[in-house]
């Protein structure tokens, strides 16, 4: 099918140049002001396209005003916004407030990483009351999403939509009231206790830049599962090239994604870049992590957030704070922070692949891009773990081993289930000159360019783990933006969507 979808796509725009083919209908796509992924949207354009609809893609990082002055302009029937980072679902809304402000009609498709149809019932949809707002889960509802607005049968549609958001709204101002939270002093008593005697001294303190030009080695560090997700084909890798339902289609899609991996890699058709530091570091009783240069100051202070929900008798409330030897301890412990993105160079290939209407490619290329940011986070983990910070010199692990987190501490990432405030990101960029050192920037709503990049932190705690965070409650956020020094409201927009 994604074969076909590229095939089809040329022939598709000409015969609605020569007039052969009448439009099913017009739709604007677009992802959202501050944001930069465009992989799924790019993904729903095309199977539009290929079902007889005129779609207008305005691209990446489109404020509100371009997206509803072109929807005008353009007389659409619809339109669709995606977004992948959470501050993406504060831009939505504002997109639909300006809907409603201006008296538009229109109907609203939302999609996107962060997205869920809860989301839209309970803060979108509120927003814009004069047309129907959707959720798409993924390129395959697009077709009957899009059809049922369209068609007909619109009024049914609108009337059943209508009646889920309204249970789905009804359910979760009920579940508000069923989870219970304790406060944040109290969470800190019940913070994760380790031991701090295991503290391992790094090999290099300070920060180091990498540049790959030759990819070659982090061919082995892929994660392949998340790339057929991308492709929306359900499995995890290897399974899934023998899938009694999707192995056929998976095994061609692999097959002209190792093609062309290799092909871009032998070329060189674009470098990578990162940057990594390690640091001492303590952390204090308020959840802060402080960071010093080799004179004992304080050159930087990571805010992390804790778990907020009542747990069952001997479980803590975790804090990425919680991995660090605490400043009364006496012990001086270390923090690593990383960025890293690769498609440097890779516009040229892309416009290649527009000039010649081959959107199977164009997409292909952004996926492996993505996997190759992913496999370059790994493969300088693995770096740090045994020489850099050499805590895990003796590691002998394989890919499956990686994937499945089988290594000695973590690499959580502001943005993420343990620290969902992305705005940490910045303190990164300070510490590290990421931008400088290693090209990588950050838009307005902290989305990482190139997009194809991925920047975090390194715990090397053997007790060290994953978690979500979950919600948290007043008090936490008054105290977490008092500790940032950042405005309450404005603090309170970055970490709405885990509020309780």
């Amino acid at each position: 099918m994604k074969r076909a979808v590229a095939y089809l796509t040329p022939f598709i725009e000409a015969e609605k140049v020569q007039g052969a083919a009448s439009s099913a209908g017009k739709i604007l796509m677009a992802t959202v002001k501050g944001d930069v992924h465009d992989i799924g949207k790019n993904i729903v354009s095309v199977v539009l396209g290929c079902n007889n609809y005129d779609v207008i893609d305005l691209g990446v990082m489109v404020p509100a005003s371009k997206i509803l002055d072109e929807a005008i302009k353009q007389e659409v029937d619809i339109i669709g916004l995606s977004g992948l980072i959470t501050p993406s679902l504060d831009e939505m809304i504002h997109v639909a407030a300006e809907m409603e402000r201006r008296g538009m009609n229109l109907p609203l498709l939302i999609g996107g990483a962060t997205t869920s149809k809860i989301h839209t019932a309970v803060k979108i949809a509120p927003a814009y009351t004069k047309a129907p707002v959707v959720y798409v889960l993924d390129a395959s509802r697009s077709v009957p999403v899009v059809e049922s607005l369209l068609g007909a049968k619109k009024d049914d549609f609108v009337a059943k939509l209508e009646t889920d958001y309204n249970i789905m709204r009804e359910r979760h101002a009920n579940s508000r009231d069923i989870k219970e939270y304790i406060s944040i002093e109290d969470a800190r008593k019940n913070k994760l206790e380790l031991d701090f005697s295991v503290i391992k001294t790094p090999d290099f303190l300070g920060v180091k830049t990498i540049v790959l030009e030759d990819l070659e080695v982090l061919k082995n560090y892929i994660d392949w599962t998340p790339f057929f997700q991308t492709w929306e084909l359900a499995g995890r890798y290897p399974d899934i090239l023998v899938d009694e339902i999707v192995g056929e289609e998976a095994t061609r899609l692999f097959e002209d994604a190792e093609k062309m991996l290799n092909q871009l890699v032998s070329e060189k058709w674009f470098i990578a870049k990162g940057v990594l530091g390690i640091f001492e570091a303590q952390s204090t009783p308020e959840d802060d992590i402080l960071v010093y240069d080799s004179n004992a100051n304080i050159i930087q202070k990571f805010s992390m957030l804790r778990q907020q929900n009542k747990k069952a008798e001997g479980q803590a409330n975790y804090c990425l704070s919680d991995f660090i030897a605490p400043v009364d301890s006496g012990k001086k412990d270390f923090i690593g922070a990383f960025a890293v993105a690769t498609g440097f160079g890779i516009e040229a290939h892309l416009e290649k692949f527009a000039a010649s209407h081959d959107d199977y490619s164009s997409i292909m290329l952004k996926a492996l891009a993505d996997r190759l940011a992913e496999a370059f986070a790994e493969y300088l983990h693995a770096e740090l773990r045994k020489h850099y910070w050499g805590y895990a010199n003796d590691e002998n692990l394989s890919n499956e081993e990686l994937i499945k987190e089988k290594y000695k501490g973590i690499r959580p990432a502001p943005g993420y289930p343990a620290c969902p405030d992305h705005t940490e990101k910045l303190k990164i960029w300070e510490l590290l000159k990421v931008e400088e050192n290693a090209g990588i920037k950050l838009t307005e709503s902290l989305a990482m360019l190139p997009v194809s990049a991925v920047s975090g932190w390194y715990f090397a705690h053997p007790d060290s783990r994953y978690f979500g965070l979950g919600k948290i409650k007043e008090d936490q956020l008054a105290n977490y933006a008092i500790r940032k020094g950042m405005d309450l409201e404005e603090m309170k927009r970055w970490l709405s969507p885990i509020l309780a």
